[in-house]
């Protein structure tokens, strides 16, 4: 069996005044439970960052080509992007795309921690299938196909 790494690092500096309270507002903004799901999401952009640094050092056009490619596809660049634009992503353009913030946006829950009780609960569909993971991260064209389930309630009757 294949052995489960940690996605994401802690701070190196733990009470850091300015990161907590940049931490704090994207966790009240976007709705996160934890702070360790702005570690994964920094983590994912340090790792597309990183490659980006490297296909430039090696310019290779076609693996260029297609890192760019899977984000445009995923939501986070432009059709017209280059590769010094993978290095300007941030924290947001990726928050931005989870499927817990896209599910407000498009007016099926009120606020971000209504999103995620929705998703949690088993009442968002992507293409006819259940998600309920609220970090899974929205393609361009999975954008279109969400749908919100509304919950039927049970009329109990007493006697």
């Amino acid at each position: 069996m294949k052995r489960q790494r940690k996605k994401y690092e802690r701070p190196a500096r733990p009470f850091d005044k300015q990161r907590i309270e940049a931490e704090r507002n994207l966790m009240k903004t976007y709705g996160l439970r934890k702070k360790v799901e702005i570690w994964k999401t920094e983590g994912l952009i340090r790792k597309y960052r990183r490659l980006a640094r490297e296909l430039a050092a090696k310019s290779d056009e076609q693996k260029e080509k297609t890192l760019i490619e899977k984000l445009v596809k995923l939501g986070v660049l432009n059709e017209n992007a280059k590769l010094d634009d993978v290095l300007g992503l941030t924290i947001e353009t990726f928050l931005n795309r989870r499927l817990q913030t896209v599910v407000q946006q498009k007016g099926f829950a009120t606020t971000a921690k209504q999103a995620r009780q929705m998703i949690v609960h088993g009442h968002v569909k992507i293409a006819g299938r259940k998600i309920t993971y609220p970090s899974y991260l929205v393609s361009r064209l999975e954008e279109s196909s969400i749908n919100a389930i509304q919950p039927t309630t049970k009329v109990v009757k007493n006697g």
